[in-house]
């Protein structure tokens, strides 16, 4: 009986190939999108699961709140990670990772050298924590001596070729001597963090202090089998008071209690490690983590187009109900069952589904690669094939084909043999009040989708072109000017005489740059309990302002014309405002910080010579925050500021610079809008998908309405006959044929415009420098909507409309 059920429905499919060729396609697409999506979110969501004991991992992090300079981080100071086990026997190990810059390696005795920046300091027990394979080399002890170094795989082969590197020196920096120890293999892509080399912690210094209000590490506690992380977390005041208090005290002349009752906050807290990939964006993140909220987006849309591809298979399998009702009333005389009946039709539609299924895959095998580029991936088709997804495809089998067949099944069952033999069965349109309810579902999510895609485009527009207080436009970035020792300012000066560059500057920070440093800084010369701010805190050149255009407010910028600029700082407008001053009183007033926390306290003081413009040093997500400059030896980066002429021949020329000053040394540059643009990676990757996915449920959409207009057409057929003997228009006709689908897009408009207006008002939020949602949005996404509708519509009622009338009436 199965067997038949199955030949019938291959026998329908051919029979109907123009509406199973529509419920194919539009079933493949909605799959493919399915598959895509859902091997990214299985992607994301895995972040850090492959260690054995993911579930018992935290991180420590550190908020503190002093006079409303908020620093919330995912670092902890350095004594935090030896604390912890030593204290609570609930912590059964910890280990710490300090984030650094960039370093050149290069074997010793050769001259092939190479820049790495994915490079970290790690605890000795960085291979027993964690659940990385070290390939050659003993996981105990491999980082428990200074001056060690451990490789990943594509690094070793990089620097080494096929040479075993344990035991041999590298040269890093051009400077020290480092003995590499152990190689271990690449790390997974779905991790929170991943570095091509390990240096010994033992190496630094700074891993060695007492200090607790200094954080710079990351910091990860393993709790014991079982045990509830708040109940840790209980403990924290007791910590804070213990160690941190007396610095308080010590720093800034107030009892804890009073740091406290002032309104300031400082606490210890654990993250999980599951957690950080998609739902940590701290300060002093290791690398740029995901966003839950972006997750949770391309989950609906994989949802929503899925649903919109099995509507399509609903709309037009109870449309041509009408087609079936005799097939269905001469199974009903014969004897068939409504049992039979319906599953003779969910044969069908399983069928079709499981057809869908297989070219599904097939499109996904060939699409992955461009889909890895859009999400920035780089997911492996295996995926798709694992036990897992395998049933989690039968599952979607199971479902789409009982969803998409269900109320044709249900529906064309019901069917009454005398009404059906006798041609009473009406099933038009107007009659089809569930095939209008999806028409407006469909187009509803598709002009939520439009329009979703033109805001996120808006607000990139806006981010663009909007006034950031600097410029950006034609800064050459040369990275590592450090590699050139003294002859930096010699390369600056000699690259300043080529005509196409106009100015230059040596600094650690731009205002593109992740890297953050931050420092408490208070008026005067004295500090008290109510004085204290954290500021960022920048080291810059004589020449920083004029190269980067940075507009000076009040007072002037550094001058090497003033020797005591050495002692001096510069504010901008938020610091200003924060410390109470206006820009008559700014200049010539003293602002003090700390410089020494080893054995005593003491602080550094700073004549304030100027005040610039706020700028935006930081992502437009975030509202502009103090910043001070100091002049100091600062060589992050040459920038110049470059004419737009030859721009090609400019970088040859700073390039054989370059290699005069630091030959064998590698050459890198970027640009700062290139930089500028990194910061909203997500929000350019969120509208390239959403484009390309509002694209695919428009289509999907016209496919069904296609199919609808062609059941329609032919349903009408002796009517369009009678009305072009009666002297219609080929217009008219179309209008006739259209005017209902219209009103049905223009409902989902309707429907559409406030939902999407909620959503990506919430989305705006994120930003605290956003645009304005624009009224024209919604309206050109209605017009779009209800333009493509209509052209689908009317080519298939053209067609129609032109079939002669005495084809259609010669069977009367």
């Amino acid at each position: 009986m199965l067997k038949n059920y199955f030949n019938v429905a291959l026998r329908n499919l051919f029979k109907h190939k123009f509406y199973s060729l529509i419920n194919i396609l539009g079933l493949s697409v909605g799959l493919t999108c399915f598959l895509m999506i859902s091997l990214y979110v299985v992607d994301e969501l895995s972040y850090d699961t492959f260690h054995s004991d993911t579930d018992r991992i935290y991180r420590m992090d550190f908020t503190g709140n002093i006079n409303g300079s908020e620093f919330i981080t995912a670092l902890a100071s350095a004594p935090a990670g030896p604390t912890m086990p030593a204290e609570f026997p609930e912590v059964e190990e910890s280990t710490r990772l300090r984030g650094t810059g960039n370093w050149i390696i290069k074997a010793k005795n050769t001259e092939d050298a190479y820049n790495e920046d994915a490079v970290v300091y790690a605890d000795k027990n960085f291979f027993t924590f964690w659940d990385f394979n070290l390939k050659s080399g003993n996981p105990e002890t491999c980082l428990e001596r200074p001056n060690t170094l451990v490789l990943s795989e594509s690094l070793a082969a990089k620097v080494f070729g096929e040479e075993d590197p344990v035991g041999k020196i590298v040269v890093l920096d051009n400077n020290d001597d480092w003995e590499v120890t152990g190689v271990y293999e690449d790390m997974p892509s779905n991790s929170h963090f991943s570095f091509e080399m390990l240096l010994s912690m033992e190496s630094r210094e700074e891993a060695k202090s007492k200090m607790w209000m200094s954080f710079n590490f990351n910091t990860y506690l393993k709790l014991q089998e079982g045990y509830d992380p708040k109940d840790l977390e209980a403990k924290f005041p007791g910590l804070i008071e213990k160690y941190i208090g007396p610095e308080i005290q010590n720093f800034m002349g107030a009892s804890l209690e009073e740091f406290y009752e002032s309104g300031n906050d400082a606490g210890f807290y654990l993250f999980p490690l599951l957690d950080i990939h998609l739902k940590s964006d701290k300060l002093g993140e290791l690398t740029v983590n995901g966003d839950m909220k972006y997750v949770l987006i391309f989950t609906a849309i994989a949802m929503f187009i899925l649903i919109l591809a099995c509507i399509n298979f609903m709309n037009l399998s109870t449309a041509r109900s009408a087609g079936r009702a005799k097939e269905v009333g001469v199974r009903k005389v014969m004897g068939a069952y409504k049992s039979q009946l319906r599953k003779q039709f969910l044969a069908e539609a399983f069928l079709i589904t499981f057809i869908s299924i297989l070219i599904a895959y097939g499109l996904s095998f060939l699409l992955l690669g461009q889909f890895n580029e859009l999400a920035d991936k780089a997911m492996n088709f295996n995926g798709l094939l694992s036990p897992a997804f395998l049933i989690i495809m039968l599952g979607v089998l199971i479902v789409v084909g009982f969803l998409a067949g269900s109320y044709p099944a249900f529906f064309l069952s019901k069917f009454r043999p005398v009404e059906v033999l006798k041609g009473k069965l009406n099933l038009g349109l107007k009659g089809g009040g569930l095939r209008s309810t999806l028409v407006v579902l469909q187009f509803c999510v598709s002009i939520i989708m439009i329009i979703g895609t033109a805001i996120v485009y808006q607000q990139l527009s806006y981010i663009q072109n909007k006034k950031l207080g600097y410029s950006k436009d034609h800064i050459l970035m040369i990275h590592d000017p450090w590699l050139m020792d003294d002859k930096a300012e010699s390369y600056k000066n000699e690259a300043l005489q080529h005509s196409n560059i106009l100015a230059g500057t040596m600094s650690s920070f731009l205002p593109v740059n992740t890297a953050d440093n931050n420092n408490a800084w208070f008026p005067g010369s004295n500090a008290t309990k109510s004085e204290t701010y954290i500021f960022h805190e920048y080291r810059v050149d004589h020449d920083y302002m004029e190269t980067l255009g940075i507009e000076i407010k009040a007072g002037r910028s550094f001058s090497k014309d003033f020797p005591s600029d050495s002692s001096a700082v510069v504010l901008n407008e938020a610091a200003m405002h924060k410390l109470g001053w206006t820009e008559e009183e700014t200049i010539g007033k003293t602002i003090s910080t700390f410089d020494g926390f080893q054995d005593s306290v003491y602080t550094a003081s700073y004549k304030v010579i100027g005040v610039v413009k706020d700028f935006h040093f930081t992502s437009l997500r975030d509202q502009i925050e103090p910043l001070i400059f100091e002049l100091g030896r600062s060589r992050g980066f040459v920038s110049f500021k470059i004419t737009s002429e030859n721009i090609p021949a400019t970088i040859n020329f700073l390039e054989d610079k370059w290699n005069e000053f630091a030959p064998s040394q590698p050459f890198a540059y970027s640009f700062l809008d290139e930089r500028f643009n990194e910061m909203y990676e997500n929000e350019q990757k969120l509208g390239k998908i959403f484009g390309v996915f509002a694209f695919l449920a428009i289509f999907i959409a016209c496919l069904g309405l296609y199919g609808l207009a062609a059941f329609t057409a032919e349903q009408r057929t002796k009517e369009i006959g009678v009305r072009k003997v009666l002297g219609a228009s080929i217009m008219s006709i179309i209008t006739l044929l259209s005017k209902e689908f219209l009103k049905l897009v223009g409902i989902a408009f309707i429907i559409a415009a406030p939902v999407s207006y909620y959503f990506m008002n919430e989305w705006l939020q994120d930003f605290e420098n956003r645009t304005n949602i624009n009224v024209m949005i919604f309206i050109l996404a209605g017009v779009v909507a209800l333009v493509i509708a209509w052209v689908t519509m009317s080519f298939q009622s053209w067609n129609a409309a032109r079939v002669n009338p005495a084809r259609s009436l010669k069977d009367e």
